[in-house]
């Protein structure tokens, strides 16, 4: 969930920042481990949520591609950044790397000034940036957060490709439904209403049905508004917190949930190491990528690292590793390449949860297709079951 940070920020005054936790709490914490002092915490309005992407949304994977181009090129980071807002047709986007430039000009660093953008540079772009200035490698870090935004995507958009056939199947089986019962029902139940208890008991049901929905429509109509409100205003963010928790207790669907948001937290743990960022500050950064569940583990386990213990230890005894990513994090560890051990854990989950999703496609997309035509089919039977009826009785 987003919400408004407001935040005393040194050298700078007052200012908002805008940041992505599970709630009030945890957006507090995340703002004090930047530095700043908080004022308030407030949720972001729904009006704000629903801006349209072309106004609000920042291509930062594009920005750190071309920028990175361009200082490879021997260009300077205020003039190449000149040089990308020149050819900006968008002019929400091309305010936005104005004022990093007007920022740089000022002498300030350039990870202070895409921290006052925070609602447009993730806090985990600004960490990584803000780690680079002090060995002078922002070409590198930027390199590194590309390949760790590419590498996300592509597994983002294979698990979107595995779901558009259930979706779509779900979503025109859904209207063939709300079809008959709106439509087709309704007109059988004014044919029906006159044989009574005749009816079977399911007929039945489908009269009621009919008879609710053409004289009672404008209160259901009402009710779908009010509920889509309620979605707006935050219910679908605790709609989607309790069916998460449903699904997270599936046997198999769940344990390949946590295996998933276990090889975001090594690839984003990774790319933060190999920056030159310490581990303790890394855990804070990468709490929001958790569950609350997994949250909460996180923690414990940035305690006991706190306290001296090995990585590997403390991420085993909070229940944050895999059978492959506990040895291979002792590997890193004795070898002092945590960071890319991380990374190539995180490869090897990816590859894992692409096969899955494979291969539950190929099992969903048949037994869905069941199911909706048995549903249909039941609906269709059941409003034709009377006249089959009464074609026996006449014979």
């Amino acid at each position: 969930m987003q919400f408004n940070v407001k935040t005393l920020r040194a050298g700078t005054g007052v200012g908002v920042t805008v940041l992505e936790a599970a709630d009030a709490g945890d957006a507090a914490r995340l703002a004090a481990l930047q530095g700043h002092v908080v004022l308030q915490v407030v949720p972001m309005p729904w009006w704000q949520r629903l801006r349209t992407p072309g106004s609000a949304h920042f291509p930062v994977l594009l920005f750190s591609r071309e920028l990175l181009s361009l200082l490879e090129a021997g260009i300077t980071i205020v003039e190449a950044i000149e040089t990308l807002a020149e050819k900006e047709p968008r002019a929400e986007v091309r305010r936005v790397l104005d004022a990093i430039v007007a920022g740089l000009r000022d002498g300030r660093s350039f990870s202070s000034t895409l921290e006052d953008q925070s609602r447009h540079f993730p806090a985990l772009y600004v960490a990584t940036v803000r780690a680079s200035e002090r060995t002078s490698s922002l070409g590198e870090a930027l390199g590194r957060y590309v390949a760790y935004a590419t590498q996300l995507d592509v597994l983002r958009g294979r698990l979107v490709s595995a779901a558009i056939y259930p979706v779509l199947l779900i979503a025109v089986s859904s209207l063939v439904i709300v079809f008959l019962m709106a439509y087709v029902v309704p007109r059988f139940s004014h044919i029906y209403e006159d044989m009574g208890s005749e009816l079977p008991w399911m007929s039945r049901v489908l009269v009621v049905w009919g008879n609710a929905l053409e004289h009672y429509w404008p209160v259901m109509a009402g009710v779908l508004v009010m509920a889509a409100i309620v979605l707006l205003q935050g219910g679908a963010r605790a709609l989607s917190r309790v069916l998460g928790r449903l699904v997270w207790r599936l046997p198999a669907v769940g344990e390949r949930m946590r295996v998933y948001q276990l090889a975001r937290l090594y690839r984003t743990l990774g790319m933060l190491s190999r920056g030159g960022i310490a581990i303790v500050p890394a855990l804070d950064m990468v709490t929001g990528l958790l569950s609350v569940t997994l949250q909460a583990r996180l923690l414990a386990a940035r305690r006991m690292v706190s306290e001296g213990q090995a990585l590997s230890d403390a991420l085993e005894r909070s229940g944050l590793t895999t059978a492959v990513a506990n040895r291979m994090l002792r590997v890193g560890e004795r070898a002092g390449n945590i960071g890319e051990m991380m990374e190539r854990v995180a490869v090897f989950h990816d590859e894992e949860m692409a096969r899955w999703a494979d291969w539950a496609t190929r099992l969903i997309g048949p037994v869905l297709m069941l199911l909706m035509g048995l549903l249909i089919g039941g609906i269709v039977v059941l409003m034709y079951l009377p006249i089959f009826q009464l074609a026996e009785s006449v014979q």
